[in-house]
C-alpha cells in the first residue's frame, strides 16, 4: 500500500475514533475544552507513536522467534501502561494547569482502547516498520484532529441555546454521529 494513501485513510476515511469507534471515552471525556482536547490529543499522539515502535520490535524480534505470540496483548499493555506513565510525569512537570485539566484521562489513556487498537492493527495487518510508522502516526493525528475538532463545536454549543433534554452528552453525541458521517469514506469519494 502507497505510504501517502495509508497516512490519509488513517486520518480520515479509517478514523479510529469515528470508524472503528475506539477510543470513546476520552474522546468524550476530554472535549469539552479545546486545550484539554489538544492536550490529549498530543498525549495519545505521543504514546501511540512510542508504543507503536517498542511493540513491533518486541513484537518481531521476541516474540515471534520465541513462539510467545500468544503474549502480545499482555505486553502490548505493559508497554503502554509504562509510556502513559513517562508522559504523565513529564505533562505534570511541564504543564501542572494541563495535568489537572486532563484529570483522570490522563492515567485512562492506558486503558484507552484507540491505543491497544492501533498497535493491534499494525500486526493483525502485517505492516512493514514504515508502513506501521505510517499508519501509526496518521492514526493518533486523526484522533487528535478529531477531538480537536468536536472540542471547538462542543464550546460553540455551550454559548448556543441549545434544547435542555439536549445538553451536555447527548448534543455531543449526535455532534459525533455527524462528525462519523463527514469523515465517512462513503461521503469523501
Amino acid at each position: 500500500m502507497n505510504l501517502i494513501n495509508l497516512f490519509i485513510m488513517s486520518i480520515l476515511t479509517e478514523n479510529i475514533v469515528l470508524m472503528k469507534f475506539l477510543g470513546i471515552c476520552p474522546f468524550i471525556g476530554t472535549s469539552s475544552k479545546e486545550k484539554s482536547a489538544l492536550g490529549m490529543g498530543v498525549s495519545v499522539t505521543i504514546v501511540i507513536t512510542l508504543s507503536s515502535i517498542i511493540t513491533y520490535l518486541l513484537y518481531y524480534y521476541i516474540l515471534v522467534p520465541t513462539d510467545t505470540t500468544y503474549l502480545k496483548t499482555l505486553s502490548f499493555v505493559l508497554v503502554v501502561a509504562c509510556m502513559v506513565q513517562l508522559i504523565e510525569m513529564l505533562i505534570k512537570r511541564r504543564n501542572p494547569k494541563l495535568y489537572h485539566s486532563l484529570g483522570i484521562y490522563l492515567p485512562l489513556i492506558t486503558t484507552n482502547c484507540a491505543v491497544l487498537g492501533v498497535l493491534l492493527l499494525n500486526i493483525t495487518n502485517q505492516y512493514s516498520f514504515l508502513e506501521m510508522l505510517t499508519f501509526s502516526i496518521g492514526s493518533s493525528l486523526g484522533f487528535t484532529l478529531v477531538i480537536y475538532i468536536f472540542s471547538t463545536i462542543r464550546e460553540a454549543l455551550e454559548r448556543r441555546n441549545v434544547p435542555n433534554s439536549f445538553k451536555g452528552y447527548p448534543i455531543a453525541l449526535i455532534t459525533a454521529s455527524i462528525m462519523a458521517l463527514l469523515f465517512s469514506r462513503y461521503l469523501i469519494v
